[in-house]
């Protein structure tokens, strides 16, 4: 393993040739501001807390100290169906009228954050311009969420959204996938058992292509993602606790079709996580 003092002298000849930039801002970070706890934790340092999965901590070395005040946490008040958070701050969680209306296929959504502002540039970044060494913090982030809101008892499979073949190869990675790729080894650290949950990236099929859904209303993502899902072999979920895992949940229509092709596979019931819930 390589010790702390070659590991220093390697950073400080990385920031003198390459100085650490904000990825959104473009501000350059001071070397007290890139020490990266996701980083840290993969280089195989102690990691015994799960206080410090916050974005913050996590964000560190990727972000400058005023684009982290950024991010807006989900908190209660929320709908707990779909986890909206609503604009108003005050009162209990309670059901919102979109469920009300539009009750749908999965059980419960969560996200850790507001999709808007630099958050939304933090997932862009990964998404649109091949930054996938977010996808440790980002990935430890939805960790995090995973085990505030689930019970780990509650889950058989957890199933990233998939992405058309077409799409994969333009873009050269699934973000679903990368998020939850470490996830054993981040459980793992933190004395958590998920020897019982798979990660199954052949359970959804993308069955035919669909335009990019960004952009469109919510009518126009419903048409648009109709029955663009498919299960490729039903015995491998029939009867199974499914957690279906992506990058933002915007109207839930891409959640609410993957749902629905799980449930017509027998699933037992689908659960919802994506990294950001949109307003």
């Amino acid at each position: 393993m390589v010790s702390d003092k070659v590991r220093a002298i390697i950073a400080a000849l990385q920031e003198a040739v390459l100085p650490t930039r904000c990825l959104v801002c473009k501000a350059f970070l001071k070397n007290k501001q890139q020490k990266n706890l996701s980083r840290d934790f993969h280089d195989g340092s102690s990691f015994d807390c799960r206080n410090r999965l916050s974005f913050q901590n996590l964000m560190t070395g990727f972000l400058c100290p005023t684009c982290m005040k950024g991010f807006i946490p989900v908190e209660p008040p929320i709908c707990p169906m779909c986890g909206i958070m609503f604009k108003s701050r005050e009162g209990e969680d309670h059901v919102c009228g979109e469920c009300l209306t539009s009750p749908k296929k999965f059980r419960i959504s969560r996200s850790p954050g507001i999709y808007d502002k630099e958050f939304m540039a933090v997932i862009h970044c990964l998404k649109y311009k091949g930054k996938i060494q977010l996808t440790r913090p980002l990935g430890m982030l939805l960790f995090s969420a995973f085990i505030n809101f689930w019970d780990i008892n509650s889950v058989d499979i957890i199933v990233p959204v998939p992405l058309h073949i077409k799409r994969f190869r333009k873009r050269g990675f699934n973000q679903a996938y990368l998020l939850v790729r470490d996830w054993k080894r981040i459980a793992e650290k933190l004395n958590i058992g998920l020897s019982n949950i798979r990660i199954d990236t052949n359970v959804l099929t993308r069955s035919r292509w669909t335009d990019p859904q960004t952009g469109l209303n919510r009518k126009k993502r419903m048409i648009n993602i109709k029955n663009a899902f498919s299960v490729s072999d039903q015995t491998t979920i029939k009867n199974k606790r499914i957690l279906l895992v992506d990058d933002v949940y915007t109207t839930g229509a891409t959640a609410n079709e993957c749902a629905k092709a799980l449930l017509r596979g027998k699933a037992e019931y689908v659960d919802v996580l994506t990294l950001a819930r949109a307003m």
